[in-house]
């Protein structure tokens, strides 16, 4: 008889698709970062981004060990509502120059839904609908937006299904194109990170949604890699001591490598 725990890894294995494998119906045509080295960055989104002690705070702290000379230049917000879509957000507010604590306006605002947007039609419209308002209200304000690919749901989330990888991709690779913007490939890394380690915990156990904290690791490499353009393999930062030495080179590896894959750099 197969034992619980064994049970849960094959059903991990069934869900998740490795990118490689797969015949993408889109490639982005975004393929370098908008802003060179962007210091004053808002990320808007919900749980996903919160998460873990939050991607911002995770990625701010990963630029400042591999570029010191970033840390006092630096200014990294972050709005979040949990379980929200981008709709849910006053975008108009949050942008506007002075208003949450950064004078002059952002130079680039990452955008992440509801983390089933590329797999409900509802959530899909309602996205696209924000995410092109959100882009068009930046872009007068002299900023760019870049779009943030989640991960896909595993077991035993009841939407768990090994299709949504390219779902996810062929969504928001679709809409980025549309909006010239840069899609930053997060459900791909995770994607590729259980490929090379079905045995990693990158979600959280209970739900198969949330990111874990070496899942929130691996998103936080990944939108470095995309944003700056450079390898995060060998960062020193620890995430406070959480993600030991292995892991973290293996996440690092994993994001460079899947950046390097989906914009063919």
């Amino acid at each position: 008889m197969i034992k619980i725990r064994e049970l849960k890894k094959l059903l991990l294995v069934f869900c998740l698709v490795s990118f490689s494998a797969l015949s993408w119906a889109l490639d982005p045509t975004v393929k370098s970062p908008q802003v060179d080295s962007p210091k004053r960055l808002l990320l808007i989104g919900n749980s996903y981004l919160y998460y873990g002690d939050s991607l911002h705070n995770l990625l701010r702290n990963m630029v400042i060990a591999d570029q010191p000379g970033l840390a006092k230049a630096l200014q990294y917000k972050s709005a979040t509502i949990g379980g929200s879509s981008l709709d849910h957000h006053n975008i108009d507010w949050l942008t506007k120059p002075g208003q949450i604590g950064v004078k002059e306006p952002f130079e680039l605002v990452i955008l992440q839904g509801h983390s089933g947007a590329a797999i409900d039609a509802k959530q899909g419209a309602t996205h696209i609908k924000a995410a092109k308002a959100a882009a068009a209200l930046i872009a007068e304000r002299g900023g760019k937006v870049a779009l943030y690919m989640p991960h896909s749901y595993v077991a035993p989330h009841k939407q768990a299904a090994p299709e949504n990888v390219q779902k996810n991709n062929d969504y928001y690779v679709k809409l980025g194109n549309e909006l010239n913007a840069l899609v930053i490939p997060v459900g791909l890394a995770f994607a590729e990170a259980y490929k090379r380690d079905p045995g990693l915990q990158l979600h959280k156990a209970y739900d198969g949604s949330h990111p874990s904290k070496a899942g929130t690791y691996l998103a936080a490499a990944t939108v470095y890699a995309a944003l700056y353009n450079r390898s995060p393999v060998g960062n020193t930062f620890d995430a406070f001591g959480e993600v030991d030495p292995k892991t973290r080179l293996f996440l690092q590896q994993v994001a460079w490598d899947t950046v390097k894959q989906f914009y063919g750099r």
